[in-house]
């Protein structure tokens, strides 16, 4: 073998991998919907292959009634797992409504594979939690049990189980209450 001959060099396999786009706020779904009309109508199956918002259940208060709805986890966000090159970044970067990719610079960074594992947990759990708009430290009226009328600050929230810490004042000192976040309200 002569040694100016050279083996041709392997072409790499492109790499699949999700990337975050931003897009107007509250036209996520819309834009999911015409990225997958794009990427049909302009074959582009093979470079863009899923295009998600992420989404989590929670329970909310509407009515007086707890309501069970999904929420954007990321706000005016949407995923898209695909191969990076020139035509993909072009047909998401030209959708409607697409403000561009997440990333500095002109090259998308990709996210990595410890986030994508986290926000799909999220996605996929079967624990909901409860959409608590209480902060700490807040002032509140109890509605409804034992201690209704009285106001006290709001101590803790434990989202995850739905419950509150408030420290309502009682023979001359704070003291703690724990409650259904039903049963209280904002001042």
């Amino acid at each position: 073998m002569d040694e100016n001959t050279q083996t041709p060099a392997i072409p790499e396999a492109p790499i699949r991998q999700w990337y975050a786009i931003h897009t107007y706020s509250g036209y996520e779904n819309a834009v999911v919907r015409n990225l997958k009309q794009r990427i049909e109508s302009l074959g582009m199956e093979d470079k863009i292959f899923e295009v998600v918002v992420p989404k989590e259940k929670k329970i909310k208060m509407k009515g007086g009634k707890r309501v069970e709805v999904e929420e954007e986890i990321y706000p005016g966000y949407v995923l898209v797992n695909m191969v990076y090159d020139p035509d993909s970044w072009y047909v998401v970067r030209n959708t409607p409504r697409v403000t561009g990719f997440v990333g500095a610079g002109v090259v998308p960074v990709p996210l990595n594979q410890g986030e994508i594992d986290a926000l799909f947990g999220r996605m996929d759990s079967k624990t909901i939690k409860h959409a608590i708009d209480i902060v700490v430290g807040e002032s509140v009226i109890i509605t409804d049990g034992p201690f209704k009328e009285l106001e006290g600050k709001v101590g803790e929230v434990d989202s995850d189980r739905g419950r509150i810490k408030v420290m309502v004042p009682m023979f001359g000192r704070e003291t703690p209450v724990e409650l259904d976040f039903l049963q209280i309200k904002k001042i």
